[in-house]
């Protein structure tokens, strides 16, 4: 199902330029982006077959890696030698950090044509335009605080999701004694970052948003903050020796397969458990980090527009309205894991996890409780991003003490900005 609107685009962008040598440039898109893991994959499928229907090419140019820092060197090589990709994925302030440089495109006549202002969240506008230019079309929005669990492993240990700390660790400890890896974990920087900042909301908003957010010095520095590591060095306990380097969806096949109790990951995790034909409440358990439940970290996928001939940019039109298309925001948010990007997409389509994803963003918003991810490039620049990153992580090792860790970071947080 299209829009009238689409439906004209799409009919405008399969006019072939007449003449001899005419090729069909106009109607290729070549998407960059690191959409590699089964339930990635799949999702990302939706757009491309949704475009191929309606005659443009999509020509993929995947680069593994779920943090994107790989992407985003492929990107730097294209860009220095003025072969840029027709649209990118990106994150946050890595967006921000491309516009600035005067490289990118310019989607207003779509944007306005469509009313893009009118359902984008104004955090997610924050990264989708630059100097008042629309510059990107958001996916969706992602969160980050999630937990999840194997239902059975649940089960065996007790079988209530944890709401606190206490019970959280009380849970992981009785998984332990069942003889299951009770934390599922891939030991990446970004993963790592992605468990400690869901500590940090757990320990308060006004905390989250003071460190992650503000980087207010006094936070970074405060006892709130070795409490935070403290947490960390606990959960460390729960993961197995062979964590080190494991990329995220293996970590979730773990919890799939029974031999992870829960993983601490965003929702695009559920992918990979629809993907294996696992469902919500039967076979696997959706919630939020314990403590945090009310507030959403997030980030959002965006698909930045670069600047292109003028024979390609028809057909990046054509793929930045069809991103848009509340009808591809429902069917891709459905397989992603994700929510819509769009505030007037309905729930129907969505399984329990996508409905609950969906209530904790309104709420969240409308209550004061929604927070840029730092981990995934919403909380902060890059260069902070990366400096936090590398002290969680040498923490997470064992490289560093608790009190260590707070020192440093607070240190490394200065020397960034």
């Amino acid at each position: 199902m299209i829009t009238r609107k689409f439906a004209a685009l799409a009919a405008g962008a399969a006019i072939l330029t007449l003449g001899a040598g005419a090729s069909k440039a106009e109607d290729s898109v070549e998407v960059l982006h690191w959409w590699t893991s089964g339930g990635e994959a799949a999702a990302l499928n939706v757009l491309k077959e949704d475009l191929e229907k309606k005659g443009v090419t999509w020509q993929d140019m995947p680069v593994a890696g779920g943090g994107g820092e790989a992407a985003m060197t492929t990107l730097r090589a294209r860009v220095t030698a003025g072969n840029a990709p027709t649209a990118v994925q990106m994150l946050g302030f890595d967006i921000l950090d491309w516009a600035q440089q005067g490289v990118v495109g310019n989607l207003n006549e779509v944007a306005e044509q469509e009313g893009w202002a009118d359902v984008v969240p104004a955090a997610l506008q924050t990264f989708s335009k630059h100097d008042g230019n629309w510059i990107a079309s958001p996916v969706n929005v992602h969160s980050t605080n999630w937990v999840w669990i194997n239902k059975a492993a649940l089960d065996a240990a007790g079988g209530k999701a944890p709401e606190t700390w206490e019970e959280l660790v009380a849970v992981l400890d009785k998984m332990k004694e069942n003889g299951i890896t009770p934390l599922a974990h891939g030991g990446q920087p970004w993963q790592d970052a992605t468990v400690f900042e869901a500590v940090v909301l757990s320990l308060g908003n006004d905390f989250y948003k003071a460190a992650l957010n503000d980087l207010d010095p006094e936070a970074l520095g405060s006892d709130q903050m070795k409490e935070a590591f403290d947490r960390m060095a606990k959960l460390r306990t729960y993961v197995d020796d062979n964590f080190s380097g494991r990329d995220w969806n293996l970590a979730s096949a773990m919890v799939i397969e029974g031999t992870g109790g829960m993983q601490m990951m965003g929702d695009w995790a559920k992918g990979e458990f629809l993907k294996a034909g696992k469902k919500p409440g039967e076979d696997f358990v959706c919630i939020r980090f314990p403590g945090t439940q009310g507030s959403v970290t997030f980030n959002s996928d965006q698909f930045v527009m670069f600047q292109v001939g003028e024979d390609k940019q028809k057909a990046q039109k054509m793929m930045a309205s069809a991103v848009m298309d509340p009808a591809f925001q429902s069917a891709f948010n459905v397989v992603k894991g994700s929510v819509p990007a769009r505030t007037d997409v309905p729930n129907e389509a969505f399984d329990d996890c996508g409905k609950k994803g969906m209530q904790d963003l309104a709420e969240a918003n409308s209550g004061g409780g929604l927070f840029g991810s730092m981990a995934h490039g919403h909380g902060a620049p890059t260069a902070v991003k990366n400096a936090v990153n590398d002290v969680v992580t040498q923490h997470f090792n064992g490289e560093l003490t608790s009190e260590e860790a707070v020192e440093e970071l607070k240190n490394a947080v200065a020397a960034a900005q």
